[in-house]
């Protein structure tokens, strides 16, 4: 890690040794936008986060059940899918999903670096989504389950999207403005193309979300999600 103009640049994909993993102490890295660490991020923010939740769970939990059912019926359980991503300060996390592949897939296809590809580029066919994978990812309805992390503070319901490990790498410089924002369940990458966008594009749209942050940012964002979701705006 070098520094550049008083901002942390990571010139290597972010790490952390088991030992800080198991004890889940906070990194702390310099946020490039001081909007982050003010009153209105910390308490507003999270307060629209636990309302907005908590109607999302009430709105969602009937369309939840019938969404569990069909993967039920289609596909060998489990309904959900957990895995560990990156949240603000690089402190770990399990992200909770409804299972859109066959289960225990990305052990079984061919090399990691394949997986991350699948992972990376979602305008190619991934052979690992299941006929009920695609109809969810199409509508974004996997997604549905992170209103449990929101409510558990792992995420916000607006930020840049939850990576894994292996996907900081791909933020460069850049990856000290993803560490800075608390991940969201929408964000500025979501409503401006999704998957049609590649990974420089993403991580610039992360940045510039964080450099101009502020709440009523995040109301437009949430506005202009409704008609991107239902658009299926780069949705794959």
């Amino acid at each position: 890690m070098r520094r550049l103009q008083g901002e942390a640049v990571y010139d290597e994909p972010f790490v952390q040794n088991s030992a800080a993993a198991e004890s889940v102490v906070p990194v702390q890295f310099l946020a490039p936008a001081p909007g982050l660490d003010s009153w209105q991020y910390r308490y507003i923010k999270r307060a629209m986060d636990v309302v907005g939740a908590l109607i999302g769970l009430a709105v969602f939990l009937i369309p939840g059940l019938i969404v569990a059912l069909a993967i039920l019926i289609t596909s060998p359980y489990p309904v959900f899918y957990c895995e560990e991503r990156i949240g603000r300060f690089g402190v770990p996390f399990r992200i909770f999903k409804f299972r859109s592949m066959r289960p225990h897939a990305t052990q079984r296809e061919r090399s990691d670096a394949v997986v991350l590809h699948w992972r990376m580029d979602k305008r190619g066919h991934d052979p690992r989504v299941t006929f009920i994978g695609r109809f969810l990812r199409r509508w974004s309805l996997d997604e549905v389950p992170q209103v449990f992390n929101i409510l558990r503070g792992d995420m916000s319901l607006i930020g840049p999207r939850p990576i894994v490990r292996a996907e900081t790498y791909c933020y460069k410089h850049l990856l000290p403005y993803y560490l800075a924002a608390t991940p969201g369940l929408s964000g500025l990458w979501q409503v401006s193309g999704r998957s049609d966008l590649d990974y420089q594009e993403r991580s610039r749209l992360d940045a510039t979300y964080v450099e101009t942050w502020s709440l009523f940012a995040d109301i437009k964002i949430m506005l202009r999600t409704i008609p991107a979701v239902l658009g299926r705006v780069g949705a794959r």
